[in-house]
């Protein structure tokens, strides 16, 4: 793993969210985008050297509306940027993590993605990133 790419945060409003986040951070979002596998909108911040990903669901069944559901909004999850996905995912399992997925997704920000479930990870929230080459 290179570094932290982003962190994301479940909102229940993009809009009013992306207001506020741009009041902390002194800038708007610099890039928003629908990504219909995960059934999400998204928005995200640069901090820094660093990402801030808002996250709001779109349909009722998928994962950010059942995590606001039970635990409200807040960080979602911890991403971090991998050289190789497919290395990584295969190593990771190897070494006893459960994989949310056999295969990466596309995600948002150009990026291939792949989570570690929660269960064996401390209860954080893991997603592999890579971006598409």
């Amino acid at each position: 793993m290179k570094k932290i790419e982003h962190i994301g945060i479940a909102v229940r409003d993009i809009e009013q969210s992306n207001a506020l986040f741009a009041k902390i951070f002194g800038e708007p979002a610099y890039k928003t985008e629908k990504v219909e596998s995960e059934n999400v909108s998204t928005s995200f911040f640069k901090v820094g050297e660093n990402k801030i990903e808002l996250l709001q669901a779109t349909n009722p069944d998928s994962a950010i509306a059942k995590f606001i559901e039970k635990k409200g909004e807040g960080i979602h999850h911890i991403a971090f940027d991998v050289e190789d996905i497919y290395g990584e995912m295969k190593r990771l399992k190897s070494e006893g993590f459960i994989l949310l997925s056999e295969e990466p997704k596309r995600g948002a920000d150009n990026k291939l993605i792949c989570f570690l479930h929660p269960k064996g990870t401390n209860g954080v929230l893991i997603e592999l990133c890579q971006e598409i080459r």
